[in-house]
């Protein structure tokens, strides 16, 4: 069987190979192959905070799905070490359940310094597991804060995670994740200042839906998945305008050795060169070439 049939096949041995290509950038011709095979399935982002329970949520969410047998991928990413370079892979261990189920395939991915909570090959991963046929294909954004709306680029539907009581100002709040939420989720619902979050989030002028929930004990969780599988999806021309800008601006980085980079940054450092000029003299070098 071939690669590509294997695929589309949904054999997760050979997803599991091309994902490894993908993460090593190996995969270009792979992926031109795949795309026209693209289109079906429903992408939900789960953003939020760290702590505030996504993971919980996403493992309940693959039980559901599952109960209705609908196939899941899951794209769980976490935060890469500024020590070691190394990832924190613990999604890994916490869906382990799942890994003996045919209709379920998870990665982890390592963010490798990239912010907005995603890894740098998180779109090309939806390519490949939306062409092997995956009904719905979940990604767990790292939890790094309030800056993750890189997720609204890719997926066509934005869950926005939050807790009570964790401190956070509902300003700040609208100021990033806000903006970028289909439908809000107040999880760990049990805890005082549930209410009051709640009140905050629908005062703050924002249409999305909220919705309480446990993950703990699976309240409100059914409710909310099927909310955001009804919600609207983003139009799919917005989606990729936003991710040609990033698949354009990765390839362009890559034509260009990072020892460009640092013999510059010390030039202008030592105020020999100004930033302007380089760059102006670095496009001008591109587009003769």
């Amino acid at each position: 069987m071939t690669t590509i049939r294997a695929i589309l096949n949904r054999d997760l041995r050979s997803i599991a190979r091309a994902a490894t290509l993908i993460e090593r950038r190996q995969a270009s011709a792979l992926l031109k192959d795949l795309f026209p095979h693209t289109g079906k399935g429903l992408i939900l982002g789960v953003t939020g905070a760290p702590g505030a329970g996504k993971s919980t949520l996403v493992d309940r969410f693959i039980r559901l799905l599952r109960a209705e047998s609908l196939t899941v991928a899951v794209l769980a990413v976490d935060p890469t070490s500024p020590f070691t370079g190394g990832a924190i892979l613990g999604d890994r261990v916490r869906m382990l359940d799942h890994y003996r189920d045919e209709g379920v395939f998870i990665r982890s991915m390592a963010t490798q310094g990239q912010l907005g909570g995603l890894a740098p090959t998180t779109s090309d991963m939806t390519v490949l597991l939306d062409a092997a046929g995956f009904d719905v294909i979940l990604i767990e954004t790292v939890g790094v804060g309030q800056d993750e709306v890189e997720i609204a680029k890719l997926a066509h539907v934005t869950m926005v995670v939050l807790t009570p009581n964790t401190g956070d100002d509902i300003q700040a709040i609208k100021a990033g994740l806000m903006e970028i939420a289909d439908l809000f989720v107040i999880n760990k619902a049990d805890l005082d200042g549930a209410a009051k979050l709640e009140r905050e989030i629908k005062g703050a002028q924002c249409e999305a839906p909220v919705f309480l929930t446990s993950a703990q004990d699976g309240t409100g969780v059914a409710e909310a998945l099927a909310a955001a599988r009804q919600c609207e999806r983003r139009p799919v021309v917005q989606l990729w305008a936003g991710r040609l800008r990033e698949m354009f601006r990765e390839k362009l980085l890559e034509q260009f050795p990072q020892q460009m980079f640092e013999t510059a940054a010390q030039a202008i450092a030592e105020h020999k060169q100004d930033p302007y000029t380089v760059i102006d003299q670095w496009l001008q070098s591109f587009m003769q070439k």
